[in-house]
């Protein structure tokens, strides 16, 4: 399926990247531009918002107007320094606007959703403190209807601070970077009196279940949350249209509705389909879309629109996943947010570029790791057909003042992200550890399982060890058990993978496992002819990109014959910063992606899962960058999922054999010569010959 699918629905205004949606009741309006910011360092804090374009610092001293930078929204003061070492700037900036409501009207009203800040937000309106938000990662809203002047400007002031705390997690800045400011899209949102709840923790106030799913009918039960600013109780209807791929109306029906001016009024309605067009992954990511208003007196005041891909997921442990009813290939890897030049504030044409990189390669699902990721990923994932694994940052280190706030980012990743059909499974925790099954890390973790299963009951949770022990007292809590293991990198040998797949299998032949992190460090500007481990993985300074090569084409076959996993992810798809590691010959930098930060190169490994996991037929001669040799007779191998292929070795032709499995093709005994030697690969598919040529230099 080509890209027509998202950009229609992208334009048919689900509010889903939300850069201007407007109905008759609810407008959205896009905030970025305008933006006024300044840093400051470590020792500021901001209390006065009461003196025009003053602040008073803690030493006495004012900040002048003529300090501020003009910035557009997505912005973050750390795309530069967190890529480079760890002398980063950690610490507090604010970011202010002015606008004319103009376009408002009082009496209605008016929010403003932030998709996020890194990593606290306080929010003033006119001087008047409205908030904090706590977490880099999810959305959240304020409501802003009573701060505002309607005939007059108005000055939006956001305190934002990506210092590292014990009460949020992630606790600290080892594994990745947690990037400052309003890093992603600001939406001005107004609504009527009456309708959909806006703040319930930025939810969509919506909330779509599916039951009894075949291809003959499906149950869907849509849970609406109402309230009303009126001082009455208003009387009107809750109006649901499913919509189809073209935006037809398949279905339609009309309830009468009582929304207290108390509390809140929860609506249940349930649409019976027959014969569904089903969401099926890759395959077939087929989606509707439920259209809903509120209507007072016939008067719509209200409207939101969400997608719905009807599935069913089961994970049979020692077996597969299974979609609909059928084995889904989990061809899995792990995706950071951030890229060189950029940091976070990322753009959706950025996430569509990596989301399309996936798709070449042939990728089918994937790990969000570490935290909750932008909603145009969620998107993106729904409309490409991603099966994806969503997780918040309780990650690395254990404080013992994260409960709290662990609780409130798992509460917004479900409440925000529970329409996207993509969505297959809520991550509880990555590589935190305790010694009993009574300390912090076991006994939160349950008490996270209990809530994603009280607020999500129909999806599955998991929890991830980095050792390479099943039954670890942190991780049998949840229904799935995730196993971050480098075998050969962080211990052990490339091949160890194998063996121990094959010992779980016997000991754990029920257990749903996945292996949710696997591969090795590489650095695409270091050849080296020879496969070796490096000697020191946390302070090596040379980390050759052919041994990462030899890391994936191993451990990818043991992974393929053994059942047991029923879906891995490659750590990672593309390279990302981590500012306190210097390590493999380039500072502050985990190199262990298939394609470098800038997303500008491809290495071996990004060919060999490509020639695995995409059927279009394709012909790469590995090891290209390995071009300087000192060993006159070699082996050369080639990755394709061709039936045949031919190496062309300076005129002279080699036949193959087959090396891990049918894509792995191995030239044994290739004589070169002095000098440079020109190899090509050569094969046919459809009467079309594919080629994939390189040279090497005989020193």
């Amino acid at each position: 399926m080509n890209l027509k699918f998202y950009r229609l629905l992208f334009a048919s205004s689900l509010v889903l990247i939300g850069l201007y949606v407007r109905g008759q009741s609810r407008t959205e309006k896009a905030f970025n531009d305008g933006w006024q910011y300044i840093k400051a360092n470590n020792s500021t804090i901001f209390t006065d918002f009461k003196n025009g374009d003053k602040f008073f610092l803690s030493q006495g001293q004012w900040t002048q107007p003529e300090v501020w930078n003009e910035v557009t929204l997505p912005h973050t003061y750390n795309k530069d320094d967190m890529q480079l070492d760890r002398n980063f700037f950690e610490g507090k900036a604010i970011y202010r606007k002015t606008f004319h409501p103009e376009m408002l009207r009082n009496g209605r009203r008016t929010f403003l959703k932030f998709e996020g800040v890194g990593a606290v937000a306080q929010l003033y309106i006119n001087d008047q403190y409205i908030g904090e938000h706590k977490g880099a990662y999810s959305m959240f809203t304020f409501e802003i209807s009573n701060s505002i002047n309607y005939d007059a400007a108005n000055t939006i002031t956001v305190v934002t601070d990506n210092t590292a705390r014990k009460d949020i997690i992630p606790t600290n800045q080892f594994l990745f970077p947690v990037y400052g400011g309003i890093y992603r899209p600001v939406r001005l949102i107004t609504t009527g009196k009456t309708g959909f709840v806006v703040t319930d923790q930025a939810s969509a106030g919506l909330f779509i279940r599916q039951k009894n799913v075949s291809a003959r009918q499906a149950d869907i039960i849509i849970q609406a949350k109402l309230e009303t600013k009126e001082r009455v109780s208003q009387k009107g209807e809750l109006a649901i249209e499913l919509r189809d791929y073209d935006n037809k109306v398949v279905l339609s029906q009309r309830t009468p509705i009582l929304v207290s001016p108390q509390g809140v009024t929860y609506i249940n309605e349930q649409l019976k389909i027959k014969d569904p067009h089903l969401w099926d992954g890759v395959r077939d990511p087929y989606l509707y879309s439920i259209h809903a208003k509120v209507l007072i007196n016939g008067v719509e005041t209200d409207q939101v629109k969400q997608p719905l891909g009807i599935r069913s997921i089961e994970i049979v442990g020692g077996d597969a996943v299974y979609l609909n009813g059928k084995k889904y290939p989990m061809h899995g890897v792990c995706r950071h947010q951030d890229r060189w030049g950029y940091g976070s504030a990322l753009s959706f044409e950025q996430h569509k570029e990596d989301f399309m990189l996936m798709k070449e390669m042939g990728v089918t699902t994937i790990r969000l790791a570490h935290y909750q990721q932008s909603p145009d990923v969620y998107a993106l994932a729904d409309t490409l057909g991603f099966l994806t694994w969503a997780e918040i940052p309780f990650v690395n280190r254990v404080s013992y003042y994260e409960g709290d706030n662990a609780k409130q980012q798992l509460s917004e990743l479900v409440k925000q992200n529970f329409n996207h059909p993509s969505i297959f499974i809520w991550g509880m925790h990555n590589e935190v550890y305790a010694k009993t099954a009574d300390e912090q890390v076991p006994v939160l973790t349950r008490e996270l399982n209990d809530l994603a299963k009280m607020l999500d009951p129909d999806r599955y949770t998991v929890s991830v060890t980095g050792y390479n022990v099943i039954d670890r007292q942190e991780n049998l809590n949840t229904d799935v058990q995730g196993i971050n293991h480098y075998f050969g990198w962080y211990g052990g040998k490339i091949s160890d993978l194998g063996p121990w797949a094959a010992k779980v299998q016997q000991e754990f032949p029920n257990y749903r496992i996945m292996l949710s992190e696997y591969g090795a460090d590489g650095n695409i500007d270091i050849g080296k002819e020879l496969v070796e481990p490096p000697k020191d993985v946390v302070s090596g300074k040379s980390f050759p990109e052919n041994y990462q090569t030899e890391t994936h084409i191993q451990q990818w076959a043991a992974i393929e014959q053994n059942p047991i996993i029923v879906a891995s992810y490659v750590w990672n798809m593309f390279e990302f910063a981590v500012p306190a590691w210097n390590r493999g010959g380039v500072n502050a930098r985990n190199l262990k992606g298939l394609i470098t930060f800038d997303r500008q190169r491809k290495k071996d490994s990004f060919y060999w899962y490509k020639a695995n996991w995409n059927p279009e037929p394709m012909v790469y001669l590995a090891n290209r960058r390995d071009n300087e040799r000192k060993s006159k007779t070699c082996t050369i191998q080639v990755f394709s999922n061709l039936t045949k292929v031919t190496l062309i070795v300076n005129g002279t032709a080699y036949q193959a054999k087959q090396g891990v499995n049918s894509k792995h093709w191995l030239f044994e005994g290739v004589e070169l010569q002095s000098g440079n030697n020109v190899i090509k690969a050569v094969g046919n598919t459809d009467n079309k010959e594919l080629s994939d040529e390189i040279e090497w230099k005989l020193m």
